[in-house]
């Protein structure tokens, strides 16, 4: 995904730093806006991953740190729920003011809690999902517990949280006020709803997911995110997260049928972007999204088929549909056409037919099961027409790629 790096000031001229991920699509179909988990930051692993599956829907998402977190200015220890519901207010002002209003918010923890009471005041909001969210904030409470006496009594705490030292103020625990929490589910009014939370999360117990969907009027809905743990450490699972939001979230946030396949490019061409870790490739094709990649095996992260395989796929496609075509023309009774296709590399000297003798070729073994009752004939006959599909005689005839950078700032 292509993503920019960008920063916005908050109520108090804070600069907040953000990450806007952008899917292939030039217009994307909406724009989201994540809040990340207390003391985590914009840069935390499964917030990626949401934005990942968000992106492949045609789904924007801009994720920001926190004041005083990540690379944001500003003292953590003056903050509490109270400014991060401020900071997730100014995100989506910002969004609204350089790119679109967000429809969708997304909070995971601590983070959940602040989109939820933020939602209200976000009036372009059709949607916000809530990952392992706290039905009543003074659960976080249970994290200071042995620092809970000396903030009472000095007012503050240097505390360990996830391996780093924060200074927690008692105005942070003052604000942490569940009364206000469920008042603010309940002013969700139209706007839905989805709780995302595990069984066996033991940091934010399944019973918050439970307090949320009591105190929350329709349209609601509720995911078990299954042997995940909190912090959904399994990229699987934070994947499945964001690819439930963003099928869920297409019935709210108003994008037509036919928008949710991205706009064609003018001159219809097919858009592949790699990102800078990784071969992980976003493809848009004739407004459709896919995603190649390259095995465990040669550093990829197996997340799609490699190049390769799409090149076997495209013979494989235009072969059937070339059959298809032909058996209807002939009226033949043609009930199903499988092609199975392998690409590889052999010896030249190995190919009996081959002009090259030298070095190494390219091979595509392609088998092909023609279902039907069909005579002799009229099989043998497929066999020929499945040589003239298009990307057959293309694969065969000469071809020519020409290559070029685009200009960095192209005259207008």
């Amino acid at each position: 995904m292509q993503t920019k790096r960008l920063t916005f000031e908050n109520p108090s001229g804070v600069k907040l730093s953000a990450l806007l991920d952008l899917p292939v699509n030039p217009v994307p179909n909406a724009y989201a806006l994540f809040a990340h988990c207390f003391t985590c930051t914009k840069n935390f692993k499964a917030a990626h991953n949401v934005s990942i599956a968000l992106n492949q829907a045609g789904i924007a998402v801009l994720r920001f740190d926190f004041t005083g977190l990540g690379d944001s200015e500003g003292d953590f220890s003056e903050t509490g729920l109270s400014s991060n519901v401020e900071d997730v207010v100014a995100a989506a002002d910002f969004l609204k003011a350089e790119y679109e209003a967000p429809k969708i918010l997304i909070g995971h923890s601590l983070g959940g809690a602040a989109v939820l009471q933020a939602a209200g005041r976000i009036d372009s909001t059709r949607a916000v999902t809530t990952i392992g969210a706290p039905g009543d904030p003074r659960h976080v409470e249970k994290h200071l517990s042995t620092s809970r006496e000396q903030i009472e009594k000095d007012g503050e705490a240097e505390v360990e949280l996830g391996g780093k030292s924060f200074k927690i103020k008692k105005q942070f625990l003052d604000d942490l006020d569940s009364n206000r929490m469920k008042e603010a589910i309940r002013k969700l009014h139209r706007k839905a709803l989805l709780i995302l939370h595990s069984p066996i999360d033991n940091v934010v117990g399944i019973d918050n997911a439970a307090t949320i969907f009591m105190a929350a009027k329709h349209p609601k809905s509720f995911v078990s995110l299954d042997q995940a743990d909190h912090l959904l450490s399994d990229e699987r699972d934070s994947l499945y997260a964001g690819a439930v939001i963003a099928a869920w979230a297409r019935k709210y946030i108003g994008i037509p049928i036919e928008k949710i396949r991205p706009a064609e490019s003018e001159d219809h061409r097919v858009v592949a972007r790699t990102g800078k870790s990784g071969y992980r490739t976003e493809i848009s094709a004739s407004g459709h999204d896919l995603i190649a990649d390259e095995p465990e095996s040669l550093g990829g992260s197996d997340m799609g088929p490699n190049p390769y395989d799409y090149l076997a796929a495209g013979l494989g496609a235009c072969t059937t549909m070339t059959l298809r075509m032909y058996a209807d023309r002939k009226e033949w009774p043609l009930d199903e056409i499988v092609a199975r296709l392998k690409h590889q590399k052999v010896h030249a000297d190995a190919c009996e037919d081959c002009e090259t003798k030298s070095g190494k070729l390219d091979e595509i073994d392609r088998e092909i099961e023609v279902i039907g009752d069909l005579s002799e004939e009229q099989r043998k006959r497929l066999l020929e027409i499945a040589d003239k599909c298009p990307v057959h005689r293309t694969l065969h005839s000469e071809i020519k790629v020409r290559t070029r950078l685009k200009e960095e700032n192209p005259k207008t």
